[in-house]
């Protein structure tokens, strides 16, 4: 079989699968969020809690409660960063410094898990199991329960409540993302990932050298980092490494892992609102996307740019030979239109054209299919956007699922999309514009230079976590800074998602007439991902044309 046959070979069986999990899986999610009875698990949790499960929030008080649970875990886990030397199964690894904690504390709570350190040196598997895998799971719950309250807010009317956080981030964690998981780690055993508690131990190689191997629960956490849509690798190479994913059919379950939930997603939208045809409206934007990215991707990195990689027959550089270009492509435009990070591939040494896919994928806002919970959002915000934009060319007052899009609602739409190009766009240019931070961090040239620092800073305002592995990230400076947008990148959309649900909810709904836009339809279809690329497009443009634009001409 040619390279090409397999490559499309595996991209189809992946969307066969996909297909396959849409509707049971996006079916057993509504169900979910909408049973009215409470497993006597979840009462024993609400009740040491004290928490009262059947007290819906206004969206204010929805706000209050992530933000608080947030603010805590991330108090915690910095904690345990900074005592690792004093907790068991430390390995007798250091405390990590200041900074550094704060980086990653911040990085594991917003779901970005950008990693500036080597977790097979730095971290203990008190801390990778107690810390990093149950931020794993709490931070993907908390964006679900964003994206649910988003979708209560358009089905509900006259009303000031938008669900309770509580439940829903006890029911995200506890009905969805722990059995999903515990079946995909079991799966991911059976395939050769580690999962021990064994510490360092020296083997002899085959050359007659010495090499330390770490084990550790890595097939446990190797679960949630790609169904969370994660990233935090257990080692320093990710998914690239032989412990977290050593074949083609675990790589190719961990690139399925990563896009399920998203996904599936819009079904569930389409059972909560009662009209399952939005569903699909969203899914086909998200998927067509998608497989757009995956193509370009795909056709850079096998036919290669140069001298060297024509002749090797594509751009082999970076890359597993266990995996080669196709599967290194398609994980790497799958893990960047999620909000995960994780690669089993170095995108720094990808084309121009290959990691400027990626580069985009991420400015896309990460809505093609985007993060668990953080797409969906995204996405139905970008729906606002569009309905908007089709109400003024055709002067109607623009509606989104018999809701009035007005000032208030269009104000909260305008700042969502603002919010990422800002934190991008002046963290990019401080780091590449005084050169003091430029000399610390950028560590190439010309136009790849700018394509590493740009990445940087677009992973972590998008919560995506992969990095373009020529930036020097681990300086005081950038782990503050990184921190700060990270923070400013989970936490500002979700505020202005909420208040968007929150003033959607209280609305009278407005029956469908004839100056309604259909928006289960080709046209919309349409219309939406033309918004999702002109928005990015029109933001970035300069930007990519300086980076991986420039470069990939050179």
């Amino acid at each position: 079989m040619s390279e090409a046959a397999a490559a499309w070979l595996q991209a189809g069986l992946l969307v066969v699968l996909l297909a396959a999990a849409h509707v049971p899986l996006g079916e057993y999610l509504a169900r979910v969020f909408t049973d009215p009875r409470h497993l006597r698990v979840e009462r024993l949790v609400y009740r040491a809690a004290g928490v009262d499960p059947d007290a819906d929030q206004r969206w204010s008080v929805y706000l209050r409660s992530l933000l608080a649970f947030s603010a805590v875990s991330v108090l915690v886990l910095y904690a345990l960063l900074r005592l690792q030397d004093h907790l068991p199964l430390s390995l007798g690894r250091a405390g990590v410094p200041a900074d550094g904690a704060w980086n990653t504390a911040v990085s594991f709570v917003t779901n970005t898990n950008w990693q500036w350190y080597s977790g097979e040196s730095t971290m203990g598997h008190l801390v990778q199991m107690a810390g990093l895998a149950v931020q794993n799971f709490a931070s993907a719950a908390v964006g679900l329960a964003v994206a649910i309250a988003l979708v209560r807010g358009l089905a509900r009317s006259r009303t000031d409540r938008v669900g309770s956080f509580w439940v829903d981030l006890v029911r995200g964690i506890g009905r969805v993302l722990l059995p999903l998981a515990f079946v995909a780690a079991v799966v991911l055993l059976v395939g050769g990932v580690v999962q021990n508690l064994a510490g360092p131990h020296e083997i002899t190689t085959l050359a007659g050298g010495t090499q330390t191997m770490v084990g550790g629960p890595v097939a446990s956490q190797e679960a949630i980092k790609d169904l969370g849509t994660n990233g935090g690798g257990f080692f320093n190479a990710n998914s690239a490494h032989p412990f977290e994913n050593p074949t083609a059919w675990t790589n190719l379950l961990e690139i399925f892992l990563l896009l399920v939930i998203p996904f599936s997603l819009p079904r569930t939208l389409g059972r909560m609102v009662g009209d399952i045809r939005q569903g699909w409206a969203i899914t086909a934007v998200m998927g067509s996307l998608w497989a757009g990215a995956v193509w370009v991707a795909t056709w850079a990195e096998m036919t290669g740019a140069g001298a060297v990689p024509v002749a090797a027959g594509g751009a082999m550089e970076g890359k597993e030979v266990r995996f080669g270009e196709a599967a290194s492509a398609l994980f790497a435009a799958s893990t960047t239109a999620t909000s995960t990070g994780s690669v089993n591939s170095f995108h720094d040494s990808f084309t121009g054209l290959g990691g400027g896919v990626t580069l985009l994928n991420i400015m896309l806002g990460e809505v093609t299919p985007g993060g668990v919970g953080a797409g969906l959002y995204g996405m139905l915000v970008l729906a606002v956007l569009a309905v908007f934009l089709a109400g003024l060319m055709v002067g109607r007052t623009p509606e989104y699922l018999g809701k009035k899009i007005g000032r208030h609602e269009v104000t909260l739409v305008a700042l969502y999309v603002l919010t990422m190009p800002t934190l991008l766009l002046l963290g990019a240019a401080l780091t590449a514009g005084i050169p003091a931070l430029r000399d610390a961090s950028v560590l190439n040239p010309g136009p790849h230079g700018l394509s590493e620092v740009l990445y940087a800073y677009a992973s972590t305002a998008n919560n995506n976590g992969s990095a373009f592995a020529g930036f020097g990230a681990d300086t005081v400076y950038q782990n503050v800074a990184l921190g700060l947008t990270m923070l400013a990148g989970r936490f500002v959309p979700i505020v202005l998602v909420l208040a968007l649900a929150g003033r959607l909810a209280a609305q009278t709904p407005v029956p469908v007439g004839p100056g309604s836009l259909p928006t289960h339809r080709p046209v919309f279809v349409g219309l939406l991902a033309f918004v999702v690329v002109v928005v990015a497009g029109l933001t970035f443009f300069p930007a990519l044309a300086l980076g991986p634009v420039a470069e990939a001409l050179l």
